[in-house]
Order: structure tokens, then C-alpha cells, then sequence
């Protein structure tokens, strides 16, 4: 009879308790940290140039700043410690050996700070720096140190045990999207917890990318046969966008979850997370004293509702949520098109260009956006899936 390879220091050898490519939601949730450094760093994406009178080569290694700013030093240092956790995270659980995937979650995110430095070269008011470079790696090592005493406790062991028993396997992509859902509501929304591209928003959009462009003629007669929002909606009609809102994440979580008492508990926590996002982007957008301001009369309402619609999916089986799912979030993506601009766009945008966090504005804006495009992508794909599986 074979014995069982003995642990060392708390660690799982390598292939052991899950296979190669196990799908884990560390994975995604990396790719899209990896996309905000790229956005943070590189926003505005305009006006590049090549600096006058330097080679190439002067170009690769960036200067030591002569000055440096205590709030950057703790972005730089904290920015990239979540990369770090979350790609040595997505190495051990994906079945490589504990040395390897620490060496690759230091390795890359450096590797994509270096590149970031490089780039900033080529952009206006951007200043590569040494330094920046130095605490970008330092706190990727931060999170490879934080993941492997959690790993050696047993904490990785312990969240794969207790996601098995609460979601079915192949949820990571799914998990990742729950998790990416309450950062949309950073950027005000039109109606409390909505989210999807406002079609206003749009034309907006296109006009200033193309406003010198030949197409500008073309797209002011599309808009103009097509038409924009009709003005603002009636309150019921936002009550029912906002139960909308929390019905299509509770669904999506449901997609993934066995029936039973414990869908109820994270529709209770996707109520406390889109409460929690949207009083931090009230805060953040028009001060602490406005935190709450968004809480309209029609507002608690919406979300008893929400759960009450939410509460009529516990006992359903998974592709009937991920059918519902989908018509949810589809039905709100209408109603978010509808909608006309937020009244506080402008003093919004306003304050998040005068302050520290500029560079996440757009980045806020996309992910609110099309995160309900990608859950229904991902609940069209998880009912496609369940139509092609072989019967037993």
C-alpha cells in the first residue's frame, strides 16, 4: 500500500490534495489587478512622445527621483502587495511546487514594474523612478511572504475545503466577477446599484474619441435616428432597477451554490457589499457629510425586494438561476441605457481630477460598465455548459 508523502513546515508537496490547471479564482482576480497597475500607470494613454536626445538604452534603467512623496511611497509599496499574494495564491493551487510559484509571483510583478517604468518614458507628465521600481518588488515580496505563512498555516487548504462545500467546482471565474462587482459602484451610478454602460454616457464617450475624426458626421446621424435617454426615470422604475441590481449577483452566486440556506446568507452579503461600495463612492465622490446620500426614500424598498426576489431562487436548481440571471442583468442593462447621466457627474469628475485618485477614474467607470456583460457572459456559458453535459 502506498504512503502518503509526508507535509513539511505545514506546506502541501507539489500536485498534492488538487491537479494541475485546478481552476481558482486567484487567477482572474490577478489578471485584473494586473490590468489596474497597467491602467494606474499608464493613464492618460495620450500624447506620447519619444524623449528628445536619449537612446534607448539610456532609457532602460530608470533614475532614482530626487524627491520623493510619502503618500506615493505607500501606494508603490502597497500596490503591488495583492499581486503578489494573489499570483503565488494561483501557482499553489493550480499544482505548482511552493518555490516556483513564489519565485514567479516576485519575478513577474517586478518584471511588469520594470515595464511600467519603461513605458512612463514615453508619456507626459509621467516620471519614471528607481525607487517606484524598488517598492513595487518589495511589496509583491511582501504578499509572496503573506502567502506562504498563510499556506503554511493552512489557509489555503481551509479555503479550498470550504469553497468545495459552498460552491460547486469550476466557479472561480464566477467567484472573481462576485468579487470585482461592489469596486463598479466606485463611479457614480445613475440609479443605486446599477451598473452597465448609460447610453448619454456612450455618446459622450464616442464623440470625444472621434470629435476629429470624419466619422463624427456619421455618428451624430446614428444618435440622431437613434436617439438618447428621454429623460429621467420615474421612481418606480428606478426601484426596479435598483432590485434589479441586487437580484442579478445574488443569481450569479446562486449559479454556482447548491440549494439551501446557505444561498441565503451570501444574498445577505451581497446586500451588505453594495451597501458598503456605494456609501464609499458617496464618500469619496462628495465627501464623508454625503455618505448616505444616496439612500433615497425608494431605496430600501428596492432592496427588500431585491431579497425577496432573491429569497424565491433558494430552492431552484443552477441552470435555472443562471437562466434568470441572465434575463436580470439583461433587463438592467436596458434600464441603465435609458437612464440619463448622474446630476453629479460633473462635480464628481471634478474631484476625483483634483485629488490622489485620478488614475482609477476611468478605470472605476469600465469596471462598472461592463461587469454585467461579463456575468452574463458568464451565466450564458455556465447554461450552455449545463445543455452540452452528458446525462447520467
Amino acid at each position: 500500500m502506498a504512503v502518503p508523502r509526508p507535509r513539511r513546515n505545514g506546506l502541501r508537496p507539489r500536485g498534492e490534495g488538487w491537479g494541475r490547471g485546478h481552476q481558482t479564482s486567484a487567477r482572474p482576480l490577478a489578471l485584473a489587478f494586473t490590468g489596474l497597475i497597467v491602467y494606474a500607470s499608464l493613464y492618460p494613454f495620450s500624447d506620447w512622445f519619444w524623449p528628445a536626445g536619449q537612446p534607448l538604452t539610456a532609457l532602460l534603467v530608470p533614475p532614482w527621483p530626487p524627491w520623493h512623496d510619502r503618500f506615493d511611497i505607500w501606494a508603490n509599496l502597497i500596490g503591488y502587495l495583492p499581486l503578489g499574494l494573489l499570483a503565488y495564491v494561483a501557482g499553489v493551487r493550480g499544482g505548482r511546487s511552493v518555490g516556483g510559484s513564489a519565485a514567479f509571483a516576485i519575478v513577474a510583478p517586478s518584471a511588469l514594474s520594470w515595464a511600467m517604468e519603461f513605458t512612463q518614458h514615453f508619456l507626459p507628465g509621467r516620471y519614471p523612478s528607481l525607487m517606484d521600481w524598488a517598492l513595487n518588488s518589495a511589496g509583491a515580496l511582501g504578499g509572496v511572504i503573506a502567502g506562504v505563512v498563510v499556506h503554511a498555516a493552512g489557509g489555503v487548504e481551509r479555503w479550498h475545503a470550504t469553497r468545495g462545500r459552498w460552491f460547486e467546482p469550476g466557479s472561480g471565474p464566477v467567484l472573481a466577477l462576485l468579487l470585482l462587482w461592489p469596486p463598479g459602484f466606485l463611479f457614480p451610478a445613475p440609479v443605486p446599484f446599477m451598473q452597465g454602460p448609460s447610453w448619454e454616457r456612450v455618446q459622450e464617450f464616442l464623440f470625444e474619441r472621434f470629435a476629429d475624426h470624419p466619422w463624427r458626421s456619421s455618428l451624430e446621424w446614428l444618435w440622431g435616428n437613434l436617439g438618447s435617454s428621454a429623460g429621467p426615470l420615474s421612481e418606480p422604475v428606478e426601484a426596479f432597477g435598483a432590485a434589479l441590481g441586487l437580484l442579478g449577483p445574488c443569481l450569479l452566486a446562486f449559479s454556482v451554490t447548491r440549494p439551501g440556506p446557505r444561498r441565503a446568507a451570501l444574498a445577505l452579503l451581497a446586500l451588505a457589499a453594495g451597501l458598503a461600495a456605494n456609501t464609499l463612492s458617496a464618500a469619496l465622490n462628495f465627501g464623508p457629510g454625503h455618505a448616505l446620500a444616496w439612500i433615497t426614500p425608494m431605496v430600501p424598498a428596492a432592496l427588500g425586494a431585491g431579497l425577496l426576489l432573491a429569497a424565491a431562487g433558494l430552492p431552484l436548481g443552477q441552470r435555472a438561476c443562471a437562466a434568470l440571471g441572465l434575463v436580470a442583468l439583461s433587463a438592467g442593462v436596458v434600464l441603465v441605457a435609458q437612464a440619463p447621466s448622474d446630476p453629479y457627474y460633473a462635480e464628481s469628475l471634478q474631484a476625483w481630477e483634483q485629488g490622489r485618485f485620478v488614475r482609477f477614474h476611468g478605470l472605476a467607470q469600465w469596471l462598472g460598465w461592463l461587469w454585467p456583460l461579463a456575468a452574463g457572459g458568464a451565466l450564458f456559458g455556465r447554461i450552455a455548459r449545463a445543455e452540452t453535459a452528458p446525462r447520467r
